[in-house]
């Protein structure tokens, strides 16, 4: 800022906010938190060492990915960012699987309605559909399928709460 209020780095160190404060366009005075974060997590002097390095056009990019990973590292101080994305990718892989054995599911249920052609009047293209009706019902456990996985979805967060 330079002027009349300091910037929310400035304020937080309690210095002076000089005019060309390398914190004052990304750190500004109405958001005190987002500086407090960033600076409890990676320090003020290696924010500005960050910033320095960088190009004027990246360092808006550079302070929200700072942000966002000081936020998560006070949340999972271990893994941080890293821990949230494994979290969402495992969520995705476990619901993959659950749409995979849904659409099983389905494919079996189809089968069922539909009449079963007798194997002399088969052609090569019905090859997979026979094999697929009388195999497929086998593999699949319809009541238990269907609870394991979301049972195994039932667990906490990484944010602390329960989800199912």
């Amino acid at each position: 800022m330079g002027g009349n209020s300091p910037c929310a780095s400035c304020k937080l160190l309690r210095r002076r906010c000089a005019k060309d404060c390398i914190f004052s366009p990304y750190f500004p005075s109405d958001d005190p938190h987002k500086f407090a974060i960033v600076h409890k997590v990676f320090g003020a002097s290696n924010v500005s060492k960050m910033l320095q390095e960088l190009p004027v056009h990246q360092r808006a990019d550079a302070v929200s990915s700072l942000v966002y990973e000081a936020n998560a590292r006070m949340r999972d101080p271990v893994y941080g960012c890293v821990g949230a994305i494994s979290y969402l990718q495992n969520q995705v892989s476990q619901l993959q699987m659950q749409l995979a054995v849904a659409q099983a599911e389905i494919l079996c249920i189809q089968m069922q309605h539909d009449p079963v052609m007798p194997t002399s009047q088969m052609g090569p293209d019905d090859d997979k559909s026979f094999l697929l009706q009388n195999s497929l019902s086998q593999y699949l456990n319809y009541g238990s399928s269907s609870n394991a996985i979301h049972d195994s979805l039932k667990r906490e967060s990484i944010f602390g709460d329960m989800i199912s």
